[in-house]
């Protein structure tokens, strides 16, 4: 085929990082078929002042991305996987997720060394509901502050709004080379990751079973289980960016492990299971730690409304 291979994209620096690593492992796979970014705008690209819990959660860095799919201008779509939602779109198929990058939360302050080392009444920017009802959690004598914008903008903010701190994810500080700038990995014991957290998502059409082909070459086994599992979990739970949802999980010796949380969305309760099972059965382990989650009382919150 002689046709370029064409990647949708969002546009900001780090979206543009993940495509342009995908992109480059996908040209050692069709060489010397091109391989082409499509930047593509975003809802949640275009608001950068509303919260997201405000726009619906659902989609709003993914859901054009899909379009450009599937009205043809794209390819393949590479999405931050915890964007993307659990509730499938029946002619799109994620296909691969590489080997998933670092899961944890990261605190990052010019104050102080350790989240620990807040004192009362400290000042946390952060834009994930999941992140604050954890702090909240944890530390209910801290302020939390919405924080949008990309990863440069929310580090600027941490300096022009005079903040103690901001929590962002591990993963895009050290894939924009700015891992110096974190201070402190939270404990995942306490701030467990976001679903798909670190890992990269890679979806096509699907009737497209050329292209499918190509991308599951960059599939990595033991982290497409464990997402699976994650998104499974996520999934009958009902929950999404609306929902203070966090989960952890490994693979060793073909078994895989998913712990997962979830709280109201002031932090004040909260529900944590752990469950194992074969990794070749992802979904239904992660289904029935959905279930074990539900039956600790988890029902009852996922039916409590976000704060603003």
């Amino acid at each position: 085929m002689t046709t370029s291979l064409r990647i949708g994209t969002r546009g900001s620096p780090l979206a543009l990082w993940q495509a342009n690593y995908i992109a480059d492992r996908l040209r050692a796979v069709v060489s010397p078929r091109r391989v082409e970014l499509v930047l593509i705008e975003t809802h949640g690209d275009r608001d950068q002042a509303s919260a997201l819990s405000a726009m619906g959660g659902f989609g709003v860095f993914t859901k054009a991305i899909q379009n450009a799919l599937l009205d043809g201008r794209a390819d393949v779509a590479v999405h931050s996987l915890k964007d993307l939602p659990t509730i499938p779109e029946t002619q799109l198929e994620l296909v691969a997720v590489p080997a998933r990058g670092p899961t944890g939360d990261a605190f990052v302050s010019t104050r102080h060394h350790t989240f620990a080392e807040l004192p009362k009444g400290a000042v946390v920017g952060t834009s994930s509901l999941r992140r604050r009802a954890q702090v909240a959690n944890r530390r209910p004598d801290l302020k939390l502050l919405d924080l949008r914008g990309n990863v440069d903008t929310r580090l600027r903010k941490l300096d022009e709004q005079n903040l103690d701190a901001i929590i962002l994810a591990e993963a895009g500080l050290v894939r924009l080379g700015l891992a110096d700038r974190i201070t402190e990995i939270l404990d995942s014991s306490w701030m467990l990751p976001a679903v798909g957290q670190g890992a990269i998502g890679l979806e096509c059409r699907a009737v497209d079973d050329e292209t499918k082909h190509i991308v599951e070459a960059l599939r990595d086994t033991d982290t497409f289980a464990r997402v699976t599992a994650e998104r499974a979990m996520l999934y009958a739970l009902g929950g999404g960016c609306l929902v203070p949802i966090g989960t952890t999980s490994n693979v060793q010796d073909g078994i895989l492990t998913v712990r997962g949380a979830v709280l109201s969305p002031d932090g004040r309760r909260r529900v944590v299971a752990t469950h194992t099972g074969p990794v070749q059965t992802p979904l239904a382990v992660g289904q029935e730690l959905a279930g074990m989650l539900l039956a600790e009382g988890a029902a009852e919150l996922l039916k409590s409304e976000p704060q603003s």
